[in-house]
């Protein structure tokens, strides 16, 4: 038996079948000769539990004689000193789920209701499909080969800086309809990402998949879309910009829903699927069956309802913002919304910066925590007032105050 060295291991001849030669310098260290004439290196060794092993290192030509010999004692330090087992954890790493696997699994599991949301409750059919563009357009690009057992602090630090840079933005039309789709990246969509991701880890831990959640303790952007207000002369130039010489072509739907956007705090996708049996004038408020945080009754005031009234209407068509041509609701709010701060000089104003400036015009006017958050519809909020008939006064009266200041603001030259 020899020492295995470059030139022994080119000596070895070959045979009808596969045999061993092992090195007499370092015990558990060998070498297949193959008939084929190529020749793989291994390590032999027993485990903690005192099972025998053997593990290829790899092929001669591949590594040199001496590498496979660095490798093999490394392996057996490892044995010895930690109480590793270098096969089983090979095995293990080959059966582990990728990031993009896990992700999958995670999508069939709320699915089936299995994942809840915010609200203790399954997650809804919206959120799943927002779940899933994080997913496609964010997650994979960026981490979806990478085995969830290995991702550290320092991958989730590295993804929250390339989304915010806008290394996996993409502008195509692969929308619904072919409508056009744009991702940006930046603070905003790194620091809501990465939460998500947070959240799938937390299904991983759950599962027993990995130990601990590797988003903990990450250092996210601040999200400045998400506090951005409207100011008098914003509000002014936006009101501008709808009652102006160039809104005579725009389509009246969208006219419609981005005064409603401005005067009700509303999400856009309330706006977008409002109907008008969920319109109630005489008890000042929508009744939306359906929302974020799932049924809701929002208080709304005199001046929103005045823009109904105008509002195009389809006859066999529920919906406040009918489709032009289809029998569904109008699907060009967000595209008009952008054309339309174009048009009125501003920049970085999303329709969720009016439902921010609907609250912060409520706070401006006096108006506490706790009434923001029910005009707002907040989960926990107006709990009990989906199961009344009819909203409290005061908060209707609320509602009006903020509206008018709100229209006001959009007419007139003077702030508050």
């Amino acid at each position: 038996m020899p020492k295995l060295t470059k030139s022994t291991v080119d000596a070895a001849e070959l045979k009808a079948k596969q045999y061993t030669v092992w090195c007499s310098d370092l015990k558990g260290f060998g070498i297949y000769i193959h008939p084929t004439g190529s020749r793989t290196y291994f390590v032999d060794y027993r485990s903690a539990e005192g099972k025998r092993r053997r593990m290829t290192i790899g092929r001669h030509g591949a590594i040199t004689t001496e590498q496979a010999r660095k490798l093999a004692i490394e392996t057996m330090g490892g044995v010895v000193l930690k109480k590793e087992d270098p096969l089983l954890e090979r095995k293990t790493r080959r059966t582990a789920l990728t990031v993009a696997d896990l992700c999958d699994q995670y999508l069939k599991a709320a699915e089936k209701g299995h994942v809840l949301g915010r609200s203790s409750r399954p997650k809804k059919a919206s959120t799943l499909a927002t779940d899933r563009g994080r997913i496609e357009r964010h997650i994979k690009p960026l981490l979806g080969s990478k085995l969830v057992i290995d991702l550290t602090r320092a991958d989730i630090t590295r993804f929250v800086r390339d989304v915010a840079s806008g290394k996996t933005a993409f502008r195509d039309r692969s929308g619904k309809n072919g409508n056009r789709v744009m991702v940006t990246g930046g603070p905003g969509a790194a620091a809501r990402t990465t939460g998500f991701l947070g959240g799938i880890l937390t299904y991983a831990v759950s599962e027993g998949i990995i130990p601990t959640n590797p988003v903990q303790g990450v250092k996210l952007p601040a999200d400045g879309v998400r506090t951005r207000r409207l100011m008098p002369n914003e509000f002014l130039a936006i009101g501008g910009a709808l009652a102006g010489e160039g809104a005579r072509y725009d389509t009246p739907q969208a006219v419609t829903g981005a005064w409603l956007l401005a005067l009700t705090g509303c999400r856009i996708s309330e706006i977008a699927k409002l109907k008008w049996s969920e319109v109630d004038e005489a008890g000042g408020c929508f009744r939306l069956a359906d929302s974020k945080s799932g049924a809701s009754v929002r208080p709304v005031g005199k001046e929103a309802f005045d823009v109904l009234r105008s509002a195009l209407r389809v006859q066999g068509n529920p919906y406040v913002l009918p489709a032009s041509r289809k029998t569904g609701h109008y699907n060009g709010l967000a595209g008009y919304w952008v054309r339309l701060m174009e048009r009125a000089g501003l920049e970085g104003v999303t329709p969720h910066t009016c439902r921010h400036s609907f609250a912060s015009v409520a706070g401006d006017l006096g108006m506490a925590e706790s009434t923001i958050a029910a005009l707002l519809g907040h989960t926990g909020a107006t709990v009990t007032s989906r199961y009344v008939h009819r909203l409290d006064s005061v908060l209707v009266a609320t509602a009006n105050k903020v509206c008018e200041e709100i229209y006001r603001q959009m007419t007139e030259a003077s702030s508050i």
